[in-house]
């Protein structure tokens, strides 16, 4: 029994890792905005809110970081595996935020309306803050040629 293979999920893409460079500007949009979203948290909740919005700032900063890098890893070596490493990693980074937010929820300095906020605002103005730059074209993978200067 002869079993037939399609060899287009073995393709490797060799191209520019837009991923990161993806990432790096969402790094940058995230740190331009941080200190805004902090002065909140300091106004609402003084202190406590500072570090819980620092927090959740930077795990949202450290999710993207390390989606980019995994599926930058994953495109180089196969298709097949850039499609398990967008689900499972989704779920493993998921489950890593959720794990992290349990370790510290009963800690004396955590507000939760402000971690929580911003784990969720951070994450959804980020990625469409960063699709307004993200060019879908052939010619230009990645970031639209000047938006790196924004």
């Amino acid at each position: 029994m002869t079993v037939a293979t399609d060899p287009s999920i073995f393709v490797r893409d060799t191209g520019p890792a837009v991923e990161r460079e993806v990432a790096r500007g969402i790094l940058r949009h995230g740190l331009t905005a941080l200190p805004v979203a902090m002065v909140l948290g300091f106004m609402g909740w003084g202190l406590d809110g500072v570090l819980s919005v620092a927090f959740a700032g930077a795990l949202v900063l450290a999710n993207f970081w390390v989606a980019a890098t995994l599926l930058a890893w994953a495109a180089r070596t196969s298709i097949s595996l850039l499609m398990g490493v967008s689900l499972f990693g989704f779920l493993l980074r998921l489950g890593a935020i959720v794990g992290a937010v349990m370790a510290v929820r009963n800690m004396s300095w955590v507000a939760p309306v402000p971690l929580g906020a911003t784990l969720i605002l951070a994450h959804l103005g980020l990625l469409f803050w960063e699709a307004r730059y993200v060019s879908a074209s052939l010619a230009f993978p990645g970031l639209k040629p000047g938006s790196e200067e924004k």
